[in-house]
């Protein structure tokens, strides 16, 4: 959600966000993802929570054909891109001063025959909902995305109205300060949340959950 413009005298581990390309590969094609680190931030590198959520829908832990899925905070757009030529229909979503940068990634990795299954869109959590059908989506991505505390509230009331009692949520981060505990704690009153993989040489966990089921409450 942030977008924080950094200085240019960074430390060896950041170099990598300042080169302009990252490159990967998934689902047998090479991506090429347009980085932009010095104009806007957080929001346009490549996070390894980015990678190892990719990684993980690759290995085929959710039935993606045909899926109806939606990326939160998208960034550089990585994991829709891999979800979109991994057969979902994937609606990628960050605020509006990324869409251009996102759609431009989006737009160079998708062959012309995949790229209708992939919809950039504005999305600002809690905000624009009502451009949203309520429980609209299959599967929730967001990857690296409950860093900033101010957004918790917002970004819980987005997961709320996107999900239904049948879809599920996945969000890959990395497990840094006592506010990441807290926000899975307040995931926790509304959704069922289990952890279904963990990367130890990227340090990266991969939640899973779904709405309460009212019975469960009981």
């Amino acid at each position: 959600m942030a977008l924080v413009p950094y200085e240019e005298t960074v430390g060896v581990g950041l170099q990598r966000f300042h080169k302009p390309l990252a490159t990967f590969s998934f689902a047998n094609r090479t991506i090429q993802i347009r980085q932009d680190w010095k104009q806007l931030g957080v929001a346009a590198v490549v996070w390894d929570a980015a990678v190892v959520l990719s990684t993980y829908l690759e290995m085929g832990a959710v039935e993606l054909r045909g899926c109806s899925a939606v990326e939160l905070g998208a960034g550089t757009g990585l994991v829709g891109i891999v979800a979109a030529l991994l057969g979902a229909h994937v609606t990628i979503t960050d605020r509006k001063v990324a869409l251009e940068f996102l759609k431009s990634n989006v737009q160079a990795n998708l062959p012309p025959h995949i790229q209708p299954r992939a919809v950039v869109k504005e999305l600002t959590w809690g905000q624009n909902l009502g451009s949203f059908s309520p429980g609209g989506f299959d599967l929730i991505l967001g990857a690296d995305i409950i860093y900033l505390e101010e957004t918790f509230t917002d970004l819980l009331q987005t997961l709320e109205h996107l999900c239904s009692k049948h879809s599920v949520i996945l969000l890959a981060c990395r497990i840094r300060y006592e506010r990441d505990h807290n926000f899975l704690a307040m995931l926790e009153r509304q959704f069922t949340v289990s952890k279904v993989h963990y990367d130890p040489e990227k340090d990266v966990h991969i939640y899973k959950a779904r709405k309460r089921n009212l019975r469960e409450d009981l």
